[in-house]
């Protein structure tokens, strides 16, 4: 966890060295993003969950998550231009945010962390993720794709929802099945590639490009 954490904080001290070198409001949105998501963790994980036994605490969890969806979409919206593709980000907003109410008829999201619109969302935003691939290939940034930090945010968060995704199913349904430490390892392991993957759009990419 610790590691995952400081993987976290390596990539947000990165990012904010790059800060005022982007020119794309949404980039930079990012960065803070990236910050606001260590700091959750501390509070949230360390200090509220850890340290003071507060089980209420995942409220703030699911709060992120929220944040945390309505951020990729936003993203990934901005960065395509059809405006079939776009309405469809919409709609997986809108489905996201249905299944985050009906689910809590059933589950109390202050002591328990959101799972089946946790899945939704993450499928929905794999979809969007390959509508931004689309629309690389039949363009011109297909030539220079590797620099630009928007492609190494998309892998990034590509592979962690395709790998997360099993895991949050068997950890809720199969719970029997499924040893807790194999998902914490998961976890661990793809938010390492994630971070990776964001460090090196942050070292590598075209700064002047939009996206």
């Amino acid at each position: 966890m610790y590691i995952g954490m400081s993987f976290e904080l390596i990539t947000a001290i990165v990012g904010a060295f790059y800060l005022k070198s982007y020119k794309n409001k949404s980039l930079k949105y990012f960065i803070i993003f990236i910050w606001y998501t260590f700091i959750n963790e501390i509070f949230t994980g360390i200090y509220l969950k850890r340290h003071l036994k507060i089980e209420e605490a995942d409220i703030l969890y699911n709060l992120y998550y929220l944040v945390y969806f309505f951020f990729y979409f936003y993203l990934f919206r901005n960065s395509i231009s059809s405006r079939k593709y776009k309405l469809t980000i919409n709609i997986f907003l809108y489905i996201y945010l249905i299944s985050l109410i009906f689910n809590g008829f059933f589950m109390n999201y202050f002591t328990e962390i959101q799972i089946l619109p946790h899945v939704i969302a993450s499928s929905c935003l794999i979809v969007a993720i390959v509508f931004y691939y689309i629309e690389v290939l039949k363009s011109e940034r297909v030539l220079k794709i590797e620099k630009s930090l928007l492609f190494w945010i998309s892998i990034g968060v590509l592979v962690y929802s395709i790998g997360l995704i099993p895991f949050r199913i068997l950890r809720n349904y199969y719970t029997n099945l499924v040893d807790d430490m194999v998902p914490l390892l998961a976890t661990f392991i793809l938010t390492i590639f994630m971070n990776t993957c964001f460090i090196i759009g942050f070292t590598w990419s075209d700064k002047k490009q939009l996206y």
